[in-house]
């Protein structure tokens, strides 16, 4: 079964020549949807044996993680696709709360202290590849402004914002790690950006983006 999906996606790829779309796509719907729905329906099962407590460590452990996969890839996507991935992080909040499909979805992620899954990306994408813990080849694309000979006049080289690079294709350039990364980090606060520490970045960060997701909410 697994081959015939994959052939599927390849034959896409080579006979309409989609490659980023098709690949997107497959890892939204394959990778991260089917396999999140797969596990939420085991966790279904076993409701009604364990507490609210384990519940939501369950969520955690097994269900919001593959809600990542790929997430330098899914930067920047439109929101129709997100959508998508969105749908799956609802009915697990649901399925912890036993809400009915109908109910209204913001309080329950809220009171989960979720992320929605465009901040969970921006979260993810952030911190990983500023604080060390991305490959190389990845922070090598990022260079501050400060460290731009012919920038260093600007009031920007005074605030630790990261060089945007000018692309040629506004929709696929964009998506790019380069200025994906760039724009996420120049759009968080400066008490984000001074942090001392991942810890302390982590902390300021989600803080941030808890309140920017549910501002209007309320």
């Amino acid at each position: 079964m697994q081959r015939v999906r994959y052939s599927k996606v390849i034959s896409r790829f080579n006979c309409k020549g989609e490659s980023t779309r098709v690949i997107i796509e497959f890892i939204i719907n394959e990778g991260n949807a089917s396999g999140c729905f797969a596990v939420l329906r085991r966790i279904k099962s076993i409701r009604r044996s364990v507490s609210l407590t384990v519940l939501q460590s369950l969520m955690v452990a097994l269900v919001l993680p593959r809600l990542h996969y790929g997430s330098t890839l899914l930067a920047g996507l439109p929101k129709q696709l997100l959508d998508r991935l969105q749908f799956v992080q609802n009915a697990a909040a649901r399925l912890v709360f036993a809400a009915r499909r109908n109910d209204h979805i913001t309080p329950l992620l809220h009171s989960l202290h979720w992320l929605r899954v465009a901040e969970r990306i921006t979260f993810r994408l952030t911190y990983r590849c500023l604080h060390g813990s991305a490959p190389e080849y990845l922070t090598s694309l990022l260079q501050c402004v400060s460290d731009t000979h012919t920038r260093q006049r600007l009031r920007s080289a005074s605030s630790s914002d990261l060089m945007v690079p000018r692309t040629i294709l506004s929709i696929i350039g964009e998506r790019s790690f380069q200025s994906a990364a760039a724009f996420t980090w120049n759009a968080l606060s400066r008490s984000v950006r001074s942090s001392t520490s991942l810890l302390q970045f982590r902390s300021r960060l989600k803080t941030e983006l808890f309140a920017r997701s549910y501002q209007q909410s309320y």
